[in-house]
């Protein structure tokens, strides 16, 4: 896999309006793992459809692009105002980024990999196991679920997590506050009993967030 140098940091950030979005994107390409590590190991299957769910601005689809990826993407998020902003810094990439307004249980007809970052504990627990549900049903053979969630336990990262989350509701940024955080053996037993097999592991970086990657894949028959 290419891992995107400073210069394609710099052309994704560019293709943004406004000083502040191009830096916190800057910052967000810079210092979040999440893209580079869930990069690579799609990079690594093939080039499957993605379908990224709670997408943002897209700049998960953007960082593909630029690191190769040349299959379909569809981002799916709630929030039109990231949309908007994500849909005029993609107009010009080929292939085309497809950044589509959606709610997270109401999901498209799909098949390919699912991306779910940052998005899970926004959910109530019941409405968080149909999410689960609804992306296994998208997986086909070799297609991964890659979650990035944050996981309750008694860290003192779950703790400033715990604390970011609010301040990010509070300004607005977050549409919603947190609902169900799960605990990791939780998510595990969730996608177990999906058929899924899982694996997990630290994905906080440089940060101080207790943020995990979960890989989520269909145990042969």
């Amino acid at each position: 896999m290419q891992t995107p140098s400073p210069q394609p940091v710099e052309r994704i950030a560019a293709r943004f309006a406004g000083r502040w979005r191009q830096g916190y994107v800057r910052g967000k390409l810079r210092h979040d793992p999440a893209f580079a590590t869930i990069a690579a190991l799609l990079l690594q299957a093939d080039a499957r459809p993605v379908l990224d769910l709670g997408c943002g601005m897209g700049l998960l689809g953007q960082w593909l692009r630029e690191c190769g990826h040349h299959g379909a993407y569809l981002g799916i998020d709630n929030d039109p105002r990231k949309l908007r902003a994500g849909r005029a810094a993609a107009a010009a990439l080929r292939p085309a980024l497809e950044l589509r307004f959606g709610d997270l249980q109401a999901l498209p007809e799909f098949s390919g990999h699912v991306v779910l970052l940052d998005a899970l504990h926004y959910l109530a627990r019941a409405p968080q196991q149909a999410l689960l549900a609804a992306c296994a049903q998208r997986l086909g053979a070799g297609d991964r679920l890659l979650i990035r969630s944050v996981l309750r336990d008694a860290s003192w990262r779950y703790r400033i997590t715990q604390a970011e989350e609010l301040l990010a509701a509070a300004s607005g940024w977050m549409r919603t506050g947190a609902h169900h955080i799960p605990t990791g053996a939780e998510l595990s037993e969730h996608c177990a009993a999906l058929g899924l097999r899982v694996s997990r592991q630290p994905l906080w970086g440089r940060t101080p967030f207790n943020s995990w990657l979960i890989v989520a894949w269909r145990a042969p028959a």
